[in-house]
């Protein structure tokens, strides 16, 4: 990277489990924008990045990798549920190294207008972070459900009940957000999506 690279507009995308932000990602990137998807490269990174696999096996120890050298998922969730502080501990490791990742990313695609990054949780839109501006995507809580138990038939009600009150409510997510994308099965989904491209293409050429 070097000093005059420049920094493309990002835009953060995000919303609850079963709110379709990943439809709304895909149809970015049918406009040929490049999508960050940061929750499976933290699972990439914990899997291949060595620096990051040396300090979770130091956090947690060497249970944490199989014999292989593959990341213990269920092992590492067993460790951290209901011990908070661990928990935090083990994001204040992958965090970082996600951070780096996107910023590598993010200076690879100086060509391009804005790209997006999709992910679970996200910081409120230049907070000193790399994110410029937020997209919460939106859907009732009946609906999330029923996509859910479509999406992921093998989970119980009760795991997905569990899954969405461990997230942050629809609250938390509006104060965050700078544009609201409604998937609800009212509103229009592509021309929402359409207008939000021209926006920030027109917000990259000033």
């Amino acid at each position: 990277m070097t000093q005059n690279s420049r920094k493309p507009l990002l835009i953060g995308v995000t919303g609850g489990i079963g709110s379709g932000k990943s439809v709304v990602c895909r149809l970015f990137e049918a406009f040929g924008i490049p999508v960050y998807k940061a929750d499976e490269r933290a699972k990439w990174l914990v899997h291949h990045d060595t620096i990051l696999k040396a300090d979770i096996t130091r956090l947690l120890g060497p249970e944490a990798y199989d014999l292989t050298g593959q990341y213990n998922r269920a092992w590492v969730a067993a460790q951290v549920f209901g011990q908070p502080d661990l928990l935090t501990q083990l994001n204040a490791l992958i965090h970082p190294r996600v951070y780096a990742d996107t910023a590598t990313w993010l200076y690879s695609y100086a060509d391009k207008p804005y790209l997006i990054k999709e992910a679970a949780i996200m910081p409120k839109g230049g907070s000193g972070n790399l994110v410029d501006q937020v997209i919460v995507v939106h859907a009732p809580l009946e609906l999330r459900v029923q996509r859910i138990q479509l999406r992921d038939a093998h989970r119980s009600a009760q795991e997905i009940s569990n899954i969405i009150r461990s997230q942050i409510s629809d609250e938390e997510r509006f104060k965050i957000a700078d544009y609201i994308v409604y998937n609800d099965e009212t509103h229009l989904l592509i021309p929402q999506v359409v207008q939000l491209h021209e926006t920030f293409v027109t917000q990259a050429a000033k």
